[in-house]
């Protein structure tokens, strides 16, 4: 304080210094306060509010004020079937690798597909799937699209998706022949057997349609001419959601820990829609034993040995796989076995238990993989990863109270038993 001051002044002076820094003290202290409660009610909702965490989460502004990620080129991809990509978003040119070896952010990655079977009616929850995923995984990579579709997509379709998405797109019609019933099949037989599945409430008996989607997935979309250039796959539906950030590549994930097949949700089949599967299945193997791989998964599939289905599958809606592992000779085999029976039609086999047997049997069991810290959900069922330090790292959207890994028709714990026999 200055000397020069009187005695009264500087007694006045120094209560004036003291109220103004009383004023300012109190001021932080409420604004410190206000934050605290700001902070802890925006980390309440985001741990109670998917919705809201998937809003704030950082990768979603940085895609929607277009933050550059690093040096990155266009690329013009453009050919009859396919949409180019948007300026500023395509790989980068890295001597030595091909477009599909480069991802967005200028590492290596996988010649991989994300893939969608849609139909154009299903745009907007194809829409939302796409979002999120771009959101949550692909910006960092830049991966292709490929969409498939029995009837030729609309120009709506084929515009609003390009412009939701950063990166190749590609749009593809299923040849006839791969997608409806064959000519072969008893029409009496099987028009029968929908009316009974139909009249005991088996959810889709009825449908042709839906058959004619299990028997395309389980044998066919990897023989598709705009999936043919690719090794790898992710399957992706309309109206799914991922709740979590995947940071990292899962598909040289896949590829470089030698696996063939990853999954996120296991439950069981229904069994009145695969009452004669098995016996095709034991049928096949009895034929060709030398086709079933050592150290398999037979125990996930079967509680005796292999004599009946447990009806235990991995839920294909989501799957990350090597497509020359069904492109190969040994499932090849299988399914044409499986198709001479008919029962994609007379039944109602799903590709989830055709593609679980093909993989759980004609692979190593360390050859599939449990994505336990990719979150995600395809109602009424979804997976959260169970550590929380992964759903803190990945900024996930869910809680694992929510997740179906804890419902009494999950097959996770049978299959966890089965890795670690």
């Amino acid at each position: 304080m200055s000397s020069w001051l009187p005695i009264h002044c500087r007694e006045c002076y120094s209560r004036t210094i003291w109220h103004r820094t009383y004023r300012i003290n109190r001021t932080l202290l409420w604004m410190a306060l206000a934050m605290t409660f700001l902070f802890s009610l925006h980390s309440l909702l985001r741990h109670l509010k998917p919705d809201y965490a998937h809003i704030t989460s950082v990768s979603r502004y940085r895609i929607h004020f277009q933050w550059p990620l690093g040096n990155q080129t266009n690329v013009d991809l453009t050919n009859a079937t396919t949409f180019p990509s948007h300026p500023g978003t395509a790989p980068a040119s890295t001597e030595g690798l091909s477009e599909y070896e480069l991802g967005s952010n200028g590492t290596r990655r996988a010649n991989a597909v994300l893939l969608m079977l849609v139909r154009n009616s299903e745009l907007e929850g194809a829409l939302r799937s796409v979002t999120q995923l771009e959101d949550r995984f692909n910006h960092l990579f830049g991966y292709p699209w490929v969409f498939l579709n029995e009837v030729p997509f609309t120009d709506e379709f084929k515009e609003k998706m390009s412009a939701a998405i950063a990166g190749p797109v590609s749009f593809g019609l299923i040849p006839k022949e791969d997608w409806y019933q064959p000519g072969w099949i008893d029409e009496e037989k099987a028009a029968a057997s929908r009316a009974q599945m139909e009249a005991n409430n088996v959810v889709y008996g009825g449908s042709v349609s839906y058959r004619n989607m299990c028997r395309f997935n389980s044998g066919f979309f990897y023989r598709h001419p705009l999936a043919q250039r690719y090794k790898w796959y992710w399957r992706v539906e309309p109206g799914v959601s991922f709740h979590c950030d995947t940071d990292y590549d899962p598909f040289l994930f896949m590829e470089e820990h030698d696996k063939v097949y990853g999954f996120t949700i296991s439950l069981q089949e229904w069994p009145p829609t695969v009452p004669t599967l098995w016996d095709a299945v034991k049928e096949y193997i009895a034929a060709n034993p030398q086709h079933v791989a050592p150290n398999n998964s037979m125990a996930f599939l079967s509680d005796d040995g292999g004599n009946s289905y447990n009806m235990c599958h991995f839920w294909s809606n989501f799957e990350i796989a090597n497509m020359e592992f069904w492109r190969g000779e040994v499932y090849s085999k299988f399914f044409e076995h499986l198709e001479s029976k008919g029962g994609f039609y007379y039944e109602r086999w799903g590709d989830a238990p055709v593609h679980s047997i093909g993989a759980a049997l004609f692979a190593r069991k360390d050859q599939i993989h449990f994505f336990d810290d990719i979150g995600y959900q395809h109602p009424p069922f979804m997976h959260c990863p169970r550590l929380h330090s992964v759903r803190q790292e990945r900024n996930c959207s869910c809680t694992q109270y929510q997740s179906f890994d804890n419902n009494m028709y999950s097959c996770l714990r049978k299959w966890e038993q089965v890795v670690r026999s």
